[in-house]
């Protein structure tokens, strides 16, 4: 057993439990412990991407073994896939919660900030390492839970208005999955992933299996914000604290919602080209309704928010195009190149969405304003900070030589490839008007003319704000080297591997 694997979950657990006792007595004790425990979580998932990436690896909770290849005891499952989401997670939570240590002094109550900002982080790495449906189910209610918290954090009017939305919303989607655990329940009598794969594929009801996997696909798509489920996100997103938009756009949305879609699709559910068309249309739909719905924004965090459902509709596109391929049984070099591109994007994503709201939350934290209407002339005082968003701002894009260019490139020949022509022509027709709507966010913010009144008044933001932009804006070049086929076939390829060959995942586990 693989002794680190628990350690993602206790930590932060640990963590926020000390953070409410210390807290109470250690003034400023939660801000930088909260950083503290993230790095070590960020070394070890770095650790695990490079050691043990391309192995699966267990934790069986107790130690209970399996019997008749029965595995009747709480797995926790660390493979390919698994390691480049934690990696995600924790390197975007410390970034956040360094961030947090300047930005978040305006807000009361700082020792709750910070122990929910550990709870979430602690429901996300278990919803990435659970390998049954019910412990996914718990560690997404600590994570969202938390989150709900967070988005209200201010307490204003329109903060709590966003949460309500959010809980109503994320209730709905929490009973979708459940009655769908449920059902699958019902039918295997197990709850292990693995073993649902087993059963379920010798004993194949196509009727019931649809109406499961529309649940699943359902609530889990509410939880990621993919169209037609995406309502609650722009007010939670443009709500919260930037750090915790940044956590909720560059993290939450993948950990509970894109990540259990692609492992149960791919590794429980026997893929069909239905379905798999059905996926694919979601993605076309959320990339290109995203954008439209983007481009007419003036509040930084709102236009922030739609592109993120238009980012993940890239995501969901490519791999669900893989699927197709997958279920149709031909061209396996190009659906493996479609879920490359998709899991690279997913990792971008990550990088200069958290990077955009961390921007938008320095530039509120200076001038007190969100409307573009109402900014200008920030690049001469806020040098660092119009550097790293112009950065971020071609990422999203997909400019060369930064790292969103080269996932949406990869998503778009292997479309091409894959004779998908109307999806690759509404890939690259959606990056150009990205690519317009963050020309816009970039005059208005920090090139148009400004009140000369108010220029004395404008500073640079505070070293934990800049340490965190800085470092996400040299990720966002350093990952374009994933582009380059030796190494995305080592960091990429036991990804692609698990979610290809869906008989390693449960043979795996099965087995031992």
């Amino acid at each position: 057993m693989n002794p680190l694997i628990p350690l993602f979950v206790i930590i932060p657990l640990a963590g926020a439990f000390l953070i409410m006792i210390i807290g109470k007595f250690l003034s400023g004790f939660g801000r930088y412990f909260t950083s503290a425990i993230l790095l070590s979580l960020v070394v070890f998932s770095i650790y695990s991407l490079f050691t043990g990436s391309g192995t699966l690896s267990l934790y069986k909770v107790g130690g209970w073994e399996p019997v008749n290849r029965i595995p009747i005891g709480i797995y926790m499952v660390m493979d390919g896939f698994t390691v480049i989401v934690l990696c995600i997670i924790n390197i975007i939570g410390f970034l956040s919660a360094f961030y947090s240590i300047s930005y978040i002094k305006r807000y009361t109550s700082e020792n709750f900030y910070y122990a929910l900002f550990c709870l979430m982080t602690a429901g996300m790495n278990g919803v990435v390492l659970s390998g049954d449906l019910f412990n996914i189910f718990v560690f997404m209610e600590i994570s969202v839970i938390a989150a709900y918290a967070l988005v209200a954090f201010g307490v204003e009017k329109n903060e709590l208005e966003a949460t309500f939305k959010y809980q109503v919303l994320g209730c709905l989607a929490s009973f979708m999955i459940l009655i769908g655990i449920g059902f699958i329940y019902w039918k295997a009598k197990t709850l292990n992933i693995a073993d649902i794969k087993e059963v379920l594929s010798s004993g194949y009801d196509r009727t019931y299996y649809l109406v499961v996997q529309i649940l699943i696909l359902s609530g889990f798509g509410l939880k990621a914000a993919i169209i037609p489920f995406h309502a609650w996100l722009p007010d939670a997103h443009s709500s919260a604290p930037s750090p915790i938009s940044a956590m909720l756009s560059g993290v939450l949305i993948k950990a509970v919602g894109i990540y259990v879609i692609i492992r149960l699709f791919f590794n429980m559910f026997e893929l069909s080209e239905n379905m798999s068309v059905l996926i694919t249309t979601l993605g076309a739909l959320s990339m290109v309704i995203g954008v439209f719905l983007a481009i007419g924004q003036w509040d930084i965090k709102r236009l922030l928010a739609y592109h993120s459902i238009s980012q993940m509709g890239y995501v969901v596109l490519s791999v669900g195009a893989g699927m197709i391929l997958v279920a149709q049984g031909e061209k396996p070099e190009i659906a493996t190149l479609a879920i490359a591109g998709g899991i690279f994007h997913l990792v971008n994503h990550a990088v200069f969405k958290g990077l955009l709201f961390l921007n938008a939350g320095a530039i509120e934290y200076t001038i007190g304003t969100r409307d573009l209407k109402e900014m200008g002339g920030l690049a001469k005082q806020m040098p660092a900070t119009s550097a790293t968003s112009f950065i971020a701002s071609m990422s999203i894009s997909g400019i060369p030589p930064f790292n969103g260019f080269f996932s949406k490139l990869i998503i778009i020949i292997a479309c091409v490839m894959a004779k998908f022509y109307l999806l690759a022509a509404l890939a690259v027709l959606v990056s150009i008007i990205t690519l317009a709507s963050f020309l816009k966010f970039q005059r208005y913010a920090f090139y148009n003319k400004t009140d000369r009144g108010r220029e004395k008044t404008i500073k640079e933001v505070p070293f934990p704000m800049l340490f965190s932009m800085v470092i996400m804006s040299l990720l966002c070049v350093l990952l374009s080297l994933l582009a380059i086929p030796d190494i995305r076939d080592t960091i990429l390829g036991p990804a692609i591997d698990i979610l290809m060959d869906p008989v390693k995942y449960s043979t795996q586990i099965i087995g031992i």
